[in-house]
């Protein structure tokens, strides 16, 4: 008999990888625990004859859940103690495993959950909040490793009897799901007039869906933040929005029940189906059909439209109830400016731009705006990569010595955070030039850096641009953390991110991008260099 202390390490947490490990170990006949660990890996002993352990640890990698990521498997071999009598799930270890893993993104309502909540015999009717190991929120949830429902924002939602029997079950699909709960023990979703009063309604998202159809704009608060909602076949309501909020051209996303719906107002090829539909639930640039039925206002001057197809049970339940074909589903936040996820916050910001508040009272903790993509030459484009992926990492063609924080320029900002080949993208941040955005950005930096089990950074990147706030930003984080500073060109970033992103050591470049600092102290325009990660040339420029 040996013994096998297992560390993997990917994205297995917050997607049924520890169930997934109790039944395998079961079924090969071995005892041992698994565990979650502090830097979102997962720990697993196990004791039993060899050739067992040999098939356990394959299967591992070969049946893993569908949501989950395996990157490395490292094994200790040893004679077995004997200690163990049973296979079990164990309490998590806040310490680590000296490894880098990932919590999940947030996964869209599964199959499985959506016939549960549309079947009137379930004790899960129509709750908007139904949950399991396989969907739901993770990334906007978390507060800190091992994810463990305590460390998220369902900590102050206990479970109830029923519901703690299903988390217990081995056998059961809530078995270990984190965000688990249901009418009885969960988060609650109320109506909210225009002057932020609680409006006394039996069933908030039927009369959502009403007052949405009868030409009302709601403020509706999702995963991830707070959407503006409004019918889309209505000049007068679109019109409205883009006066409320100052957006006289920006294309308003969507949100359309199914794909035969979509079809009625927008074109869909093979591909992008495939994105419409995925986990992911991005918001898919598609051609408007010739007769699409949308105002024009939606997407004004341009011939596609953004749509999304719904992602969580609130949207499923309004959509469901709703008649119109597609609903605007645009963030409820001044341009630039982080979107907004309080309840309070929503109250007092948009008095006076919409008619109702749809809010519930489960915190968001990490707000995530919708990701944006387009098929480009028969590859999906970012706009802006969002929910659905962060904080999944972008694999890199080389390796990092240090651990870099890279906080952008100004204008549509994200952060990033390389270790080793592993590039971690935040969510959309918003242009820094607000101090709101800036003091995001901050937080965003500090939550992701925890996420990753890093207390410090040796290097943190910056624009070029001495006046720039992130510029500041960096220095002051630099200073705190005793790491060292380095000022990026601007366009070179640019061509560097398309380096990186495909992989290629070099390329000959044009960054048709505004105005930027340039390394010789003037104002560079559009620039065309040569270039590679660490340097480039300026071969011309306007």
């Amino acid at each position: 008999m040996v013994r096998a202390e297992i560390a993997a390490t990917g994205v297995v947490q917050g997607v049924g990888f520890r169930p997934f490990v109790y039944r395998l170990a079961k079924r090969h006949g071995l005892v041992g625990f698994v565990r979650n660990m502090g830097d979102a890996g997962v720990q697993i002993v196990v004791e039993g004859e060899k050739k067992k352990i040999t098939k356990f640890i394959a299967a591992i990698r070969a049946e893993k859940p569908p949501l989950a990521r395996v990157d490395d498997v490292k094994i200790k071999w040893s004679r077995a103690t004997g200690e163990f009598t049973m296979f079990s799930v164990v309490k998590s270890e806040k310490a680590g495993l000296g490894l880098t893993s990932v919590v999940p993104p947030d996964i869209a309502l599964c199959d499985d959950c959506k016939r549960e909540m549309f079947d009137p015999a379930d004790r899960r009717h129509l709750y908007p909040f139904i949950t399991c190991v396989n969907c739901g929120p993770r990334y906007t949830i978390i507060e800190e490793l091992p994810y463990d429902r305590p460390r998220t924002s369902m900590k102050v939602f206990p479970l109830c009897a029923d519901c703690t029997r299903e988390y217990r079950d081995p056998a059961d699909r809530r078995y270990h799901a984190e965000p688990t709960c249901c009418s009885i023990c969960g988060p609650k979703l109320e109506l909210y007039d225009k002057d932020g009063e609680r409006m006394d309604v039996a069933d908030p998202t039927s009369e959502t869906a009403k007052l949405l159809d009868d030409g009302n704009v709601i403020a509706i608060k999702g995963i991830g933040g707070i959407h503006v909602a409004a019918k889309t076949t209505d000049d007068n309501v679109v019109a409205r929005i883009r006066k409320a909020f100052n957006r006289p051209q920006q294309p308003f996303a969507t949100m359309s029940k199914d794909l035969k719906t979509i079809k009625k107002f927008a074109k869909i090829n093979t591909l992008e189906e495939k994105l419409l539909t995925s986990y992911k639930r991005p918001i898919v640039a598609l051609q408007k059909s010739s007769n699409c039925m949308l105002s024009e206002l939606v997407s004004p001057g341009i011939d596609s439209v953004g749509v999304m197809l719904p992602y969580s049970g609130i949207h499923h339940l309004i959509l469901h109830y709703g008649k119109d074909p597609a609903y605007i589903m645009t963030s409820a936040n001044v341009s630039g400016l982080p979107m907004l996820i309080e309840n309070d916050e929503a109250i007092r910001n948009l008095k006076g731009k919409v008619d109702y508040f749809l809010l519930h009272d489960r915190k968001i903790v990490n707000r995530c705006d919708d990701s944006v993509v387009k098929i480009v030459d028969g590859a999906p484009a970012f706009f802006r990569r969002s929910r659905g992926h962060v904080p999944d990492p972008v694999k890199l063609a080389f390796k990092s010595r240090e651990k870099i924080l890279a906080l952008g320029a100004e204008l549509n900002d994200t952060i990033s955070i390389l270790i080793d080949n592993n590039c971690f993208v935040s969510q959309h941040i918003g242009d820094a030039t607000k101090v709101e955005t800036l003091e995001y950005m901050h937080e965003t930096a500090g939550r992701l850096m925890n996420l990753l089990g890093l207390k410090k950074v040796d290097v943190i990147a910056h624009d070029m641009h001495p006046l720039y706030a992130t510029t500041t930003l960096a220095t002051k984080m630099a200073r705190r953390m005793k790491a060292r500073t380095v000022a990026v060109q601007h366009h070179h970033a640019h061509l560097a991110a398309l380096m990186a992103e495909r992989g290629l050591d070099e390329l000959v470049g044009i960054a048709g991008d505004g105005v930027g600092y340039g390394s010789d102290g003037t104002v560079w325009g559009g620039e065309v260099m040569v270039a590679d990660l660490k340097s480039f040339e300026r071969v011309g420029g306007l």
